[in-house]
């Protein structure tokens, strides 16, 4: 019995030294580079690097899944990572040129937004495979973003001046709402009651009232305002200033900038630890994933990762 526990313990000490099974963990697409780089929130540093060949843009991780959802633009493709293994395991064919990827708040539906053919395709996380697609008005699409109640997708077109509501029960366009030249990053607030949305050529930050579909709230919060994140406890929006290499903290309450927070260049997409007392943003320019406290409002760290990180999951 004894040389049995003994072994059961060795294997438990070596699998939780291995970085590849390390918790938490925080991953970056490097689209310039063709890489994610997986990194031990722990710690703050990369563990391993998973090569894809290719320019892997959004990614997304669902609720009880171990798997990891990412795109690949030159090949137009869903790539399905094993998070654990580091491994592609299957690619699935999307429509021209796809971007970010997001999950439904149950994990049953994964929802690709695809720039070059102007629509969002669905895919089953079971199936594994397009179940439809739902053009958009709005050209060029970027972020499409579910409502915490899935009910709602909020879909964010570069070459035009407003974001387009989809209903995912009817599966089609529902409305549009104008927020500005040139939207990018969304986000919701965990209540689902809000929305905000990055305007990048006008440089603001946007708010939306999810129950009436309209702007309540705009205001300029630094150059080029590219990505957006709530707090997990909704009580901050952060919003990316690419041409000002910083994030602003946004008190939700009062829509008012509290602070400033300088980081890495051309700074992107992003996400939040589990227990939200970290930010890590993906800086494009300095081939980097920036490392935000949130209670003392400071970049604490800068992770080298690869050329062009695009943006961060973490699982």
């Amino acid at each position: 019995m004894k040389r049995i526990h003994y072994f059961s313990f060795s294997a438990l000490l070596l699998l939780s030294l291995n970085p590849v099974f390390a918790q938490p963990r925080a991953y970056a697409t490097n689209e310039g580079a063709g890489t994610i780089s997986v990194i031990d929130i722990a710690t703050d540093t990369v563990a391993s690097t998973i090569d894809t060949g290719g320019k892997p843009r959004g990614m997304a991780v669902c609720k009880g899944s171990k798997k990891l959802y990412v795109t690949e633009q030159t090949k137009a493709q869903l790539l399905v990572i094993d998070s654990l293994k580091g491994m592609i395991e299957q690619r699935i064919s999307l429509g021209e040129s796809p971007e970010a990827v997001y999950c439904s708040p149950n994990g049953e539906w994964l929802g690709v937004a695809n720039e070059g053919s102007n629509s969002i395709s669905f895919i089953h996380t079971q199936r594994l495979k397009v179940e439809f697609d739902i053009p958009v008005p709005g050209k060029n699409p970027e972020h499409g973003v579910f409502s915490p109640d899935g009910k709602l997708m909020l879909v964010s077109a570069e070459e035009a001046d407003l974001v387009d509501v989809l209903d995912i029960e009817k599966r089609k366009h529902v409305a549009s709402i104008k927020v500005g030249e040139r939207p990018r990053g969304i986000a919701f607030s965990p209540d689902g009651k809000k929305a905000y949305v990055a305007v990048e050529s006008a440089s603001f930050l946007v708010a939306i009232d999810m129950t009436e579909l309209k702007v309540v709230g705009k205001m300029s919060v630094g150059k080029r305002t590219a990505g957006v994140a709530v707090s997990p406890d909704g009580a901050y929006v952060f919003a990316t200033n690419g041409g000002d290499a910083n994030v602003s903290m946004v008190d939700t309450a009062t829509f008012k900038v509290v602070e400033n927070i300088a980081i890495g260049q051309r700074p992107w997409n992003m996400g939040f630890s589990p227990d939200g007392q970290k930010l890590y943003i993906a800086s494009g320019r300095s081939g980097s994933v920036s490392v935000v406290d949130v209670a003392s409002r400071k970049m604490v760290k800068e992770i080298p990762t690869g050329k062009l990180p695009w943006g961060v999951v973490i699982k």
